[in-house]
């Protein structure tokens, strides 16, 4: 079992920046791919990041490349979500994501672990 903790939400103004953190507990063993995905109200779920086992590989989402960061400690039982340049648009539920295999931005029914989420609020 995996568990996923998520922290770092909160409301800031566009612009404005905010980190996000997962921690991951249990039988993680520094091999899963962890990630990234948002929900909007009335919004389909979207995938926003992941990153592969090793580090080596990321992957985000067109709305937010060049303004967020993936990245994870030397443990890799921690993933970090760096956010910059907030706009509105960018307010949802963010979920943090595990699983042994990286299933992609566009497929998150795949992934076997989630955190319960935290809220990021953009405000003009």
């Amino acid at each position: 079992q995996v568990q996923l903790a998520e922290s770092g939400g909160g409301s800031v103004q566009a612009g404005g920046s905010l980190r996000l953190s997962c921690a991951a507990s249990g039988s993680t063993y520094g091999r899963n791919c962890m990630g990234w995905f948002r929900q909007a109200p009335g919004k389909e779920r979207e995938g926003v990041a992941q990153i592969y086992p090793g580090g080596a590989i990321t992957d985000y989402a067109d709305s937010v490349k060049g303004r967020f960061t993936i990245s994870q400690d030397n443990a890799k039982v921690t993933v970090y979500l760096q956010m910059n340049s907030l706009k509105p648009e960018d307010t949802a539920m963010y979920y943090c994501v595990a699983d042994r295999a990286c299933w992609g931005l566009r497929r998150a029914s795949q992934y076997n672990y989630w955190g319960q989420g935290t809220q990021v609020t953009v405000s003009s």
